[in-house]
């Protein structure tokens, strides 16, 4: 009886089949799920009922499509909605899937092609279903980057100036010049093709302390790390670490075609473009084979030790290297003359150190060790001494400074006071016999924001001093008389703005990194120098210093503007030329850091009760309200002091709370205030980091402190 009454229910479905219904349903309670195979270009449709999981539909797919091909990269990606359907045990029903949705079966894994640091592009195969900070931590390890929580995918700034087409004819022919490319052949495997010798180079991502060091203890030119790691394996003949390796700009024209942004809210708007780091690529439109670019986006570099960082170092140095050539950043006429007296001295050693230099000792590692110490990078700008002093009183400094308080309409009129820099205070005294006194002027220099003037040549050392008020900022200037004076007042001012005294450990070698970057800057004093014409034809100024500053001679000859331009880089080269090719990469870093822009990432904003567009600067302790045109400090605000802060995603609010000051709010224009909120929330996170930790990232950690809904 029970086969009769089966037969009749499989009869009545086997009627039921084939019949549509107005919906587009069939009568059984079936649907057409219509899909998209990428690699076949071919569209297939399928029979489902919303019950089925997604596994089951690729499972289905496959049979159907009865071609022998290794399919587990393959995912489904809803276009409509902007989603990977990665969760293989949900149903059609749970993702809410039904007959009007159209699904591709694509491969995670698509090229992308990568405009790196140093402008190189590579191509590289990348997981386009990963959040970006997965995808960027994954190209990192390939690259042997350490630290990959600094990184991002930027899209590349568009000229206004050029031509869409134009632009992506030099983008191609850029392709074609720079080289090496870079195809991997799995997660872990790249191959280099181009100007290069190709070669294979498994990176295993470690990041232990013990590694084996990946440069050269004489000349601090970068060693293979396949021979470090696989000996006398295969992999080791190739030399792979070509990303250590900096090359000279061959041309001018090549700075010619590049974009330069020409004011401060050009420098925001290309701040619009770092990809969302918790959402995946495909989610943000990126097509395969786009170029992004591959930057450090968070300007806090922790634990940069050139013994396993070589390929970090590099695309640092090359980092700022284009930065201050594209004049993304401002500098001095002294300071480009010094940036290009490294960057001279960097490109002769570089090609120097082209042979191999494997036979070296541990006693050499060893002095390098000894000389790069202090050279070494932390979140707070230098590593601590070992000498620790006297931590039982805090230090104080006591001299003669001019001080002048700008008020409107008036000159610049610095008055001589006697100053004592106690803890984070300055007190201004008439002479040094009123010292006991009540003070003239009294400042106290936590939260402010500080700027150096320097002219060496002029023997100017000035200090600005913005100092946070209730209502703006009070501006300061401090003119010390010599270096070694500045040195001391700028580093003491640097802690006291953080709210650090000068027992600090950092504090003595901020003050000898302070006066090694004036001792760079100096020029030759004796007046008899005369560069050898054969010398100056060695150096192609014109790739080494901005645009700007070749314009300055616009009215005279190339060829005298040549010649005066290699003279003075030459002057400026003798300061560094005992410096090892590591060091003097780690040296423009340096300098760079020391620079009063460094780190401040623009987003053009509109603070609540303002009446205009202005600009929030973010670095990595501190928000500052900027004006647009000028670029001066309105009023900064530091993290250390925050409570929280809340986004209003309808209205693109921001809105921070401190301690002790009133809240701040402000909308963004002309960007996702997720972008921003980024920014703050990874600083923070990057706050959090401590050597002795597990060198392994928090990543939802990260997702909370960014993602602002994750």
């Amino acid at each position: 009886m029970w086969l009769f009454g089966f037969g009749l229910v499989y009869l009545r479905r086997m009627a039921l089949d084939g019949i549509r219904m107005p919906d587009g349903c069939y009568a059984d309670g079936t649907w057409e799920l219509k899909m998209h195979v990428t690699d076949l270009h071919r569209d297939v449709s399928l029979r489902v009922t919303g019950e089925i999981h997604i596994g089951g539909v690729m499972l289905k797919l496959v049979e159907k499509l009865d071609v022998k091909k290794d399919w587990s990269d393959h995912a489904l990606w809803w276009e409509k909605k902007k989603t990977w359907l990665l969760k293989t045990h949900w149903t059609l029903d749970k993702y809410g899937i039904q007959a009007d949705a159209r699904l591709l079966f694509t491969p995670q894994h698509k090229l992308l092609r990568l405009q790196l640091p140093n402008m190189k592009h590579m191509k590289v195969k990348v997981n386009f279903s990963d959040r970006v900070f997965k995808a960027v931590s994954d190209i990192c390890k390939t690259f042997n980057i350490r630290h990959p929580e600094e990184a991002s995918l930027l899209r590349k700034p568009r000229d206004p100036k050029k031509k869409k087409k134009k632009l992506e004819e030099a983008e191609e022919e850029a392709l074609e010049l720079d080289g090496p490319l870079l195809t991997p052949g799995s997660a872990s495997e790249i191959i280099y093709i181009g100007p290069v010798k190709g070669s294979i180079y498994s990176s295993p991502g470690l990041y232990s302390k013990t590694m084996t060091p990946t440069y050269d203890s004489r000349d601090g030119s970068p060693l293979s790390p396949t021979t470090a790691w696989f000996g006398d394996s295969p992999l080791s003949e190739g030399n792979p670490s070509i990303l250590a390796v900096s090359q000279p700009i061959t041309s001018p024209d090549i700075l010619a075609k590049l974009y330069k942004p020409q004011s401060l809210l050009d420098k925001a708007k290309i701040n619009q473009g770092w990809l969302d780091s918790s959402r995946s690529l495909m989610e943000q439109d990126v097509k395969e084979n786009e170029v992004l670019l591959l930057r450090f986006k968070y300007h806090s570099f922790f634990d940069l030790n050139p013994k396993y960082d070589a390929i970090r170092v590099n695309q640092l140095y090359e980092q700022a290297k284009w930065a201050i050539l594209l004049e993304e950043i401002e500098c001095t006429e002294e300071e480009m003359m010094m940036f290009a007296a490294l960057q001279y001295h960097i490109n002769k050693l570089s090609i120097m150190s082209s042979d191999n230099h494997m036979n070296n000792s541990e006693n050499e590692v060893d002095e390098v060790d000894a000389a790069l110490s202090d050279l070494e990078i932390t979140l707070e700008g230098g590593k601590t001494s070992n000498t620790l002093g006297d931590i039982t009183s805090i230090p104080e400094l006591a001299d003669y400074v001019k001080v002048f308080k700008p008020k409107k309409l008036t000159l610049k009129g610095y008055k001589l006071y006697w100053c004592t820099f106690k803890d984070i205070t300055i007190s201004c005294y008439k002479s040094k016999e009123e010292a006991h006194g009540t003070p003239s002027l009294q400042m106290n220099l936590r939260g402010c924001e500080v700027t150096p003037d320097v002219n060496i040549s002029g023997q100017k050392f000035n200090i600005k001093l913005l100092i946070p008020v209730a209502d703006g900022m009070n501006e300061i200037w401090l003119r010390c008389d010599a270096e070694k004076q500045y040195a001391h007042w700028m580093a003491a001012c640097r802690l006291a703005s953080k709210g650090k005294t000068m027992a600090d450990s950092s504090y003595n070698l901020e003050v000898q990194n302070i006066l090694s970057f004036l001792k760079m800057q100096h020029m030759n004093p004796d007046p008899q120098f005369i560069a050898e014409p054969a010398v100056t034809n060695d150096i192609n100024s014109e790739c080494l210093v901005s645009p700007r500053y070749l314009k300055k001679y616009k009215n005279k000859q190339p060829g005298y503007i040549r010649d005066l331009i290699s003279a003075r880089i030459l002057e400026a080269h003798q300061n560094v030329a005992q410096m090892s090719l590591i060091e003097a990469k780690m040296r423009f870093i340096q300098a760079w850091q020391s620079l009063p822009e460094f780190g401040i990432t623009h987003f053009l904003a509109k603070f609540q009760g303002g009446k205009k567009d202005e600009l929030i600067g973010i670095t990595y302790n501190r928000l500052i309200r900027m004006d647009a045109s000028t670029g001066d400090a309105i009023k900064t605000w530091r993290f250390a002091n925050m409570k929280q802060w809340n986004v209003n995603w309808e209205i693109k609010m921001v809105t921070v709370e401190f301690a002790d000051e009133p809240s701040l709010a402000f909308i963004c224009a002309e960007v996702d205030c997720k972008v921003v909120h980024e920014f703050i929330g990874g600083y923070i996170f990057l706050s959090t980091r401590a050597k002795d930790q597990n060198e392994s990232l928090d990543e939802e950690m990260f997702y909370k402190l960014t993602s602002g809904w994750v």
